[in-house]
């Protein structure tokens, strides 16, 4: 095996952790709003969690309806390192969301894709838009990548899974095949036997996480992931009690940002019921790994560079899926969708 790809897989053994931010977005859009109105810890926790873009503030605010409008929700995994005041965004997943045809899209964006970084005047890798300027560095460069217009963002680390899932009480997947999986955390291994299966915090984020195990691969583990996704919301809305939610809230709020406003929760709430059965449709972005020399780093790195003809069919696909969303402006309210675009 080549140097190349044993860095490529241990990126990828990495990058497998963050699958867990899927499920933690669409909970958040899912359940949150059950205890807005309920709990002063969840009003707390929200205020804490809303962190707007630079161009939330610059805009003017006005309410789009959610139930009918398409829009998109960036989920970013953030590996928190103390020495940046950023750290890396280590999974980037984009997911379209089409409430009157009901319809969810999701693509994952690898984190060494080189892109244009406008703040910076060059061209880098995506996780490195995030390390130097956040989440608003890596909104921009990936809505130049990909030519449509990215209206929430979700961002989350490794704890903020575990305890939701924890708080949940579990939950329990039809696990589809006998397999012994290494937990991240304590480096035990336990064994996941084909059928259903109560999975704590810990043991959900290794299910999601495997995958040179799977007969399936890649396409098992998406599986799981829609699986695991799916477990979630039909639990959080079966939640009855305050005091559970307010563990729920205070755990998410600690490791949850986002720029959905408290006010569009319930918004949000309504619509993922609404869609929670909904199929999945997984787009994906191909391309291959080049090495090239990097001014700034003064040597040359790996980059993911992506096929032109799968970067052309994914915009298409994301367009389409957007209700052939047109951009009109770049830089909207992400709440005052209407006034900012048109819709063919």
């Amino acid at each position: 095996m080549s140097t190349r790809n044993s860095k490529r897989i241990g990126k990828k053994k990495k990058n497998l952790k963050y699958t867990f931010i899927i499920i933690s977005a669409l909970l958040l859009v899912g359940i949150i709003a059950f205890a807005v109105n309920l709990s002063l810890e969840a009003k707390t926790a929200t205020t804490k969690m809303y962190v707007p873009l630079i161009r939330d503030e610059k805009a003017q605010s006005d309410k789009s309806p959610l139930k009918t409008t398409p829009f998109s929700l960036l989920v970013a995994g953030v590996d928190d390192k103390k020495e940046e005041t950023y750290g890396r965004s280590d999974m980037l997943l984009l997911v379209t969301i089409h409430p009157k045809l009901g319809k969810i899209s999701m693509v994952n964006i690898p984190r060494d894709t080189r892109v244009y970084i406008e703040e910076l005047e060059r061209e880098d890798k995506v996780n490195h838009a995030y390390s130097h300027g956040g989440i608003n560095y890596t909104i921009n460069s990936l809505e130049k990548l990909l030519d449509v217009p990215i209206d929430y963002y979700v961002s989350t680390n490794f704890q903020g899974f575990e305890d939701i899932v924890d708080t949940l009480g579990g939950i329990e997947v039809d696990v589809p095949f006998t397999v012994d999986i290494q937990m991240a955390d304590t480096l035990e291994w336990k064994t996941y036997t084909e059928g259903p299966m109560l999975l704590k915090g810990n043991e959900a984020l290794a299910y999601v996480r495997m995958r040179k195990k799977d007969p399936e691969g890649d396409i098992g583990r998406n599986k799981r992931q829609k699986q695991v996704i799916q477990e979630i919301l039909n639990e959080s809305t079966r939640f009855s009690s305050v005091a559970k939610l307010d563990d729920l809230i205070k755990n998410v709020g600690e490791n949850v940002k986002t720029n959905i406003s408290t006010a569009d929760y319930w918004s949000f709430v309504q619509l993922f019921q609404q869609m929670k059965d909904s199929p999945i449709d997984q787009l994906t972005l191909e391309g291959q790994d080049e090495r090239i020399y990097s001014k700034t780093e003064g040597k040359e790195l790996w980059y993911f560079i992506p096929n032109e003809a799968s970067l052309e069919e994914l915009k298409k696909n994301l367009k389409t899926n957007l209700g052939k969303k047109t951009q009109k402006n770049i830089s909207p309210s992400n709440i005052n969708l209407t006034l900012h675009y048109e819709y063919e």
